[in-house]
């Protein structure tokens, strides 16, 4: 019942952070009014929005030998908010330095220049749109696989590469759905770290 409110109170806000505020203003009225079922109400709904505050989404070559992967580079970092505190090269450098951490917690070994086994690539979105993009898949990379990205402000994407066939492995969407920017960035860390913890993906 908590996620079917909470999915109708989502509808009637624009941002979740907005409905966040809300929420705790309920909670507070429930202390003042000394109501324990507002405030378990408010609780519990707070408690739930944490899991559509922020989402991580993981797509995988299921062809793909992830053992054979040992080093990393990364070759591409895009910054897309037209905000400033997000398209920074500060922001950039903490990107670089938690995909170098958290990756590097996976047993890759990150390589500062020349070839790696995979390069990683990302993009901080701005835009509330999707886009088709397209890669090279298959043998060599000689096939096209086409993906629906959908890149808004909040969401970071990380892809990897394999190197030698130029083809899509793997890929994280992690999205916070905030409208402050400075609450983005503060999450960029977390998002960086869960998308990691589910690097190699699990053998089908």
């Amino acid at each position: 019942m908590l996620a079917i409110a909470l999915t109708i109170l989502i509808s009637l806000f624009r941002h979740i952070d907005q409905l966040q505020r809300f929420l705790k203003m309920i909670l507070r009225a429930g202390f003042m009014l000394d109501s324990p079922n507002m405030r378990t109400i408010a609780f519990g709904m707070l408690m739930t929005l944490v899991a559509f505050a922020q989402k991580i989404e993981i797509e995988s070559d299921a062809a793909a030998d992830f053992s054979r992967y040992k080093t990393f580079v990364i070759v591409n970092g895009r910054l897309n908010s037209t905000n400033p505190s997000l398209n920074s090269e500060l922001v950039r450098k903490r990107l670089d330095a938690d995909i170098q951490k958290y990756l590097g917690e996976r047993g890759l070994e990150f390589v500062v220049s020349g070839p790696a086994d995979l390069n990683v690539r990302y993009t901080l979105g701005a835009a509330r749109r999707a886009e088709l993009e397209a890669y090279p898949a298959g043998w060599r990379g000689l096939g096209t696989r086409w993906v629906r990205v959908p890149y808004t402000e909040g969401t970071l994407v990380i892809d990897l590469r394999d190197r030698s066939t130029r083809s899509l492995v793997w890929r994280a969407i992690a999205r916070e759905d905030k409208s402050d920017a400075s609450k983005i960035e503060a999450k960029l860390d977390d998002m960086v770290k869960k998308s990691f913890s589910k690097y190699p993906p699990k053998a089908r």
